[in-house]
Formats: C-alpha cells, sequence, structure tokens
C-alpha cells in the first residue's frame, strides 16, 4: 500500500463497503476487494494504535508514570 493518511485510508474503505454493499460486482472482483478493503482496516488499525502509544508517551510524568485525565478535564476555554 503507498503511503497514504488515516483519513484517506478510511475514504477508501467507505468506498469499498459502498461498492461491496451495492452487490453489483462480481464473485471474483467482490472477493478482491473484501481483501483489499482487510488489508486496509489493517493498515489503519495500525495508525490508531501508533497514535494512542504517542499519546500515553507525552502523558507520561517525569517518574515516568502515565496518569489517566478524563479528556474533558484537559480543555481550556
Amino acid at each position: 500500500m503507498a503511503k497514504k493518511t488515516f483519513e484517506q485510508a478510511m475514504k477508501q474503505l467507505e468506498q469499498i463497503v459502498q461498492e461491496l454493499e451495492s452487490g453489483d460486482m462480481p464473485l471474483e472482483k467482490a472477493i478482491k476487494k473484501f481483501e483489499e478493503g482487510i488489508q486496509i482496516s489493517k493498515y489503519c488499525s495500525g495508525k490508531l494504535d501508533e497514535s494512542e502509544k504517542r499519546i500515553t508517551m507525552l502523558m507520561k510524568d517525569a517518574t515516568g508514570n502515565v496518569t489517566e485525565v478524563p479528556f474533558a478535564t484537559q480543555r481550556r476555554d
């Protein structure tokens, strides 16, 4: 898969789902689209895991402890 953003991958995945749900394609093509969708899904899942790890690293305090703070309490208006 060529380098793409998470958003581009999700948009492509949504397109594949729409194509599969239409039911207008031959079985072989549908299987290939399904396989492509699985690959994109794995890519997106990996990107989300990476992001979660980065956020966790950013939330560590000076002693290396991670404290969970509800997102709403972090906002400052």
